[in-house]
Order: C-alpha cells, then structure tokens, then sequence
C-alpha cells in the first residue's frame, strides 16, 4: 500500500494489486540510476533525463511517481533522494539495487504470472513461461544468471551477517558452501575466522562470478570455487553450508542433496542449513516465499518439522536451532547414531 493510503478493506487489496507497477517503479528508477544521481543533493528532472538520455516529459512524470511512493521527495529545484532510494543505490550497504532488478525481470516476471495455474497443478511454471526450468534458462541466460546471482547475495547479506555469528567453528579447517553461488555466505566466514579455508561448490557458470568476488576482498589464498553438480558429490570438509539451498527442491531431491553432503562431513562435522523456517500461524513474508517459490520452482519453504522429517531421512539428526534475521533460522545436525 502506498504511503498515505488508508487502511479500509478495499483500500488494502487495491494496494495488494497495484504491485505490479510499485515493483516495476522501483526497477525503473534502478535502471535509470536515480539513488545514483540525487545521491549529492537535488536535480530536475530534465538534468537526470539529459544524463541518461530519456525523455524529459516522461521522466519528469515518472519521478511523480517516485514522489508517490517515498522513493524521492520534492525539492526547492527539482528533486531529493531519500533514505527509501538509498538503499538502491549500488555501493550502499547490502544495496537492494540487484535484488531489484532481478525480482522484477522477465525470467521471474512471467514465471509468478503463473501463480494461479501452479496453485492448481502444484507443478513449477518455469517450462510454460520461459521453455525451460529455471537453473537450465540461467545457465543458457548467463547475463541474466550473474544478476540472478548478485541478486541473492543482496538479499542474504543482512541473513549471512547474523548468522557467521552464531555458527561455531571451534576445530573446523574446512568450510563448504554447497550451492553457495558466488561465495557469499564462505567469503563471510573466512573474513570472520582467519583460520579456515573454505570451497565453494555451484554450477560451471558460478565459477567466475565465486573467484572474481574471492579477489575482490583478498581472500583468493584460503578459497577455492569448484564447478560441480551436488546431486552428484560435494566437497568433503568440516561445515558444510546450505543457504538458500533447500528451498529450491522437492523433499526427495532434498534427501539426496543432505545425503550427499553426510556422506562428505570430515569425522565431528556439521551441516549448517540457513532457510526459513514457516510458522503455519505468522504472518510475514514466508507465507508468499513459498509461493513464488511453488511457482519458480515447484519447490517450498518448510516447517521446522518438515525439516526434521528431511533429516532422518537423510541419516542426520537436528542439534542445534538458532533464529536469526526474521523468518531465517540456522538448522545445524550432524550425523544420526
């Protein structure tokens, strides 16, 4: 709902189905590098249109809109960033500037136009929206795959920045991210524990994206991305993470992931899994990620029961549950018996 608006019932779904067009703003107002442009104080319309070479007319009329939203605010000349615009900007603090792209492209975009028929069928959408499943149109959409990619680590940072705190390494050498994309979540450990070294597992066209951003913070020497399938094997080591992972899957193909990675703990090791976890009577986000993610993927968010249930399963048990960041939490377990 749009700031301002009322609370009345009507009121209330008419913001529900408006957002198509807030989501679409705000991946405009990304490409057209606003927060980037009002980050040193106001300007017109007509000098941020000159500088990304759109029509002035329009501009002025979509920077109205900004105002609508909180994005901007009025100036004495023209307009002001806010603190709602600042988070987009690309060198903020867990910039939400990817996430924002990515959440409102055509790959997502035209998968979530499916929810109906996917509450129907209880079957992902991917293959009629795009012709494919969705980790296929990333690999063959590598533009698309590396924004996918920069996207979720947006989103995970302030979830990776609690958790690294609560996760114990004590006797750990080696840390595991096991379709851990670029390495967020690994390069996060290692900045915080100087004494592991850490492997990042993902698909082939991950691998550059991991290294590049090893590089980036100084850590290429105790890192190392291995292009690879985790249905396949995983990297032997001490704690392996799964974030982000489990979701993605039906509960069979979750059983031969955790399977897999039982199978490559060290002797004493741990899986670390950092997902939401649902409270059937919350209300929230997790409720609509499970959603989109029936839709994308013809996968789910979990109860902590139904984690439970995933684990014996897989031969692990759960021992240690921590809440973190609203409505993540980090499941640690270890080998059954």
């Amino acid at each position: 709902m749009l700031p301002g608006m009322a609370s009345s019932p009507h009121e209330t779904v008419m913001g529900f189905l408006i957002g198509p067009w807030l989501a679409q703003a705000v991946r405009a107002a990304v490409d057209l590098s606003l927060a980037e442009h009002l980050a040193d104080g106001p300007r017109t319309a007509a000098e941020i249109a000159e500088a990304e070479g759109s029509d002035p007319q329009t501009t002025a009329r979509f920077l109205r809109a900004c105002a609508s939203m909180g994005l901007v605010a009025y100036a004495e000349k023209g307009f002001t960033g806010t603190d709602m615009l600042a988070v987009l900007h690309r060198d903020a603090p867990m910039s939400l500037r990817d996430l924002a792209s990515s959440q409102a492209s055509a790959c997502l975009w035209l998968t979530w136009a499916r929810i109906p028929e996917a509450v129907r069928s209880g079957q992902a959408q991917t293959t009629q929206a795009l012709g494919m499943p969705f980790f296929d149109y990333l690999a063959a959409h590598p533009d698309e795959g590396a924004l996918f990619g920069a996207a979720m680590a947006s989103m995970s940072a302030p979830v990776i920045q609690e958790a690294v705190e609560v996760i114990d390494v004590g006797g750990a050498g080696t840390v595991v991210d096991v379709g851990g994309a670029h390495g967020s979540f690994a390069l996060a450990m290692l900045a915080r524990h100087p004494g592991l070294d850490a492997i990042v597992l993902d698909l082939p066209h991950a691998v550059p994206g991991a290294q590049a951003a090893a590089a980036e913070r100084g850590l290429t020497d105790r890192f190392r991305a291995v292009g690879g399938d985790f249905f396949a094997a995983v990297p032997a080591g001490d704690i392996l993470l799964l974030k982000f992972v489990l979701h993605d899957w039906s509960d069979d193909d979750c059983v031969r992931i955790l399977a897999n990675c039982r199978d490559a703990l060290h002797p004493g090791g741990r899986i670390v899994i950092t997902e939401i976890v649902i409270d059937d009577h919350a209300p929230g986000i997790a409720p609509l990620m499970d959603i989109a993610m029936l839709a994308s993927a013809g996968s789910r968010e979990r109860t902590l029961a139904e984690f439970d249930e995933l684990l014996t399963r897989s031969g692990l048990r759960r021992t240690a549950t921590t809440e973190v960041q609203p409505p993540y939490a980090v499941i640690e377990a270890t080998r059954a018996g």
